[in-house]
């Protein structure tokens, strides 16, 4: 009788005990409801023609090879992208640990004993009572054979979150991108409006001398003169203002692309240098949900989440083994290596837990509730993201219509200061005229810096909000909707 007929009873009995007690092991119970996602018609997407969509790189359509430097500098140095890439390489080691466990595992074993058996137990003499060397040498190995799936979902799982973590990497290189976009329009705002505060000094000086000379003429009194002496100062420390924050933006760029904080004094950006990108009138469309990294990376852990369940569920199942080893094994180190000291065997293992006080359903609970909670941030993250879209592209429109009635408001606010200093200079006007068109003219230009600046922003979190260019390498199976009704 060779060995596999030895064998086939011991096989077929193992698999009698497996149908005997499988009505008395632990059971997962019955399924746990689940609840859905939210549906992109519901959210009132629209079919992907003609939708709205951010290129890579998108920052590179204001034409600023200095901006375009900054944000390859920060999206390569920032602590926050080299800590995301941290956490995927972790993620990447877990799914090769997980790849592991479904392939055969095989060891080497090696012992040595200086041992003294006893007199009164079950080894007989000669040995009872005498001080022998036992050795051991052999290869063993052990395959787990994976009938019900625990291992395909605990791998599945695990590329889950390997994918989850590298749509987070590139959500925050995006949102990097924006944040270092956003600090260095926000320095060409100041500088700017810096430069509109300087024409308020060197205004508010002509009117003074003006003033002077009216007071010195007998035209005007010392009221007139010390109202356009107070307006110079104020003048200034608008200007200092405006100086603090503008170094305080320089730290906060510097902070972003991990340089010290005076590495950008010098940066100083033109607003009026940058193009103005096209207002966009596209739609909102359902490829929204591919092109937000943050959309995909909660799909991910859906999924995730989805394949944890089923390796919780399949826990509840025997776990079927195969073993064998071959080797060496002696009574006295001087006949390890002997012919006959060889050993050899194989046979198959059944593990099936039958009672753990609730210790496997609670854990299936566990994940169920992980799945719950994995389903409600894809559903969070997905009413942020069309509620960011929309809410970017009604300013975006919005700020067009206004630089527009601004335009009008700036020449005519311009035209009206030039008559009043004309009508103050002939001795016609009141100098509260000159003093008022002047304020009016100021806040338009300070309105005109700042819609410009909006405009540009605007544009920025329109781009941020549809993805900002990023593209999913992969997508989970179901991923229109994060589904796992069937899971559990």
């Amino acid at each position: 009788m060779n060995r596999l007929t030895m064998m086939t009873p011991v096989v077929g009995a193992m698999a009698l005990a497996a149908a005997l007690v499988m009505t008395g092991c632990a059971s997962p119970g019955a399924p746990i409801p689940v609840q859905a996602a939210l549906p992109p018609a519901q959210l009132g997407l629209q079919a992907d023609p003609g939708a709205l969509a951010a290129g890579d790189g998108w920052w590179k359509v204001f034409g600023d090879p200095a901006l375009d430097g900054l944000v390859e500098r920060a999206s390569a140095d920032h602590p926050s992208v080299q800590a995301a890439m941290a956490r995927l390489a972790r993620a990447q080691a877990v799914r090769g640990g997980a790849q592991a466990g479904d392939a055969p595992q095989i060891g080497l074993s090696a012992d040595a004993n200086h041992q003294r058996y006893t007199a009164n137990g079950l080894v007989p003499p000669p040995i009872a009572g005498s001080v022998r060397d036992t050795g051991t040498l052999q290869i063993g190995g052990a395959w787990s054979l994976d009938f019900f799936g625990r291992h395909r979902a605990a791998l599945a799982a695990a590329v889950g979150q390997e994918q989850a973590l590298q749509a987070e990497l590139s959500s925050a290189r995006q949102a990097l991108a924006g944040a270092v976009v956003r600090q260095y329009l926000a320095l060409a705002r100041l500088l700017a409006q810096r430069e509109v505060a300087d024409r308020a000094i060197a205004l508010r000086g002509q009117t003074l001398d003006l003033v002077q000379r009216r007071v010195q003429g007998g035209l005007d009194t010392q009221v007139e003169l010390r109202q356009a002496e107070s307006a110079v100062p104020d003048a200034r420390t608008q200007r200092l203002a405006l100086d603090e924050q503008t170094t305080l933006v320089r730290h906060a760029l510097a902070a972003l692309t991990s340089q010290a904080p005076t590495a950008l004094d010098a940066l100083a950006p033109r607003l009026d240098a940058l193009q103005v990108p096209a207002p966009d009138t596209g739609q909102i469309g359902t490829d929204l949900l591919g092109r937000r990294a943050d959309i995909v990376a909660a799909r991910w852990r859906v999924e995730a989440a989805t394949h944890g369940v089923r390796e919780a569920r399949a826990q509840f199942y025997p776990d079927v083994q195969l073993n064998a080893f071959v080797g060496l094994n002696a009574l006295g180190l001087d006949r390890l290596v002997q012919f006959d000291s060889r050993q050899a065997g194989v046979g198959p293992a059944l593990r099936l837990p039958l009672f753990d006080g609730g210790r496997l359903r609670a854990q299936l609970q566990s994940r169920s509730a992980d799945l719950d909670a994995s389903i409600a941030a894809y559903n969070g993250a997905l009413l942020d993201a069309v509620r960011d879209a929309a809410d970017a592209l009604t300013s975006t429109q919005a700020v067009q219509a206004q630089r527009t009635e601004q335009a009008r408001a700036l020449q005519a606010a311009e035209q009206a200061h030039d008559a009043a200093q004309r009508r103050f200079g002939a001795g016609l006007g009141n100098y509260l005229v000159v003093l008022s068109a002047e304020q009016q003219l100021l806040a338009q230009r300070r309105a005109a810096v700042d819609l410009r600046a909006r405009a540009f922003d605007t544009r920025v979190q329109l781009m941020q909000a549809l993805g900002g260019g990023y593209t999913a390498a992969n997508l989970p199976p179901d991923a229109p909707r994060a589904t796992a009704q069937n899971n559990r």
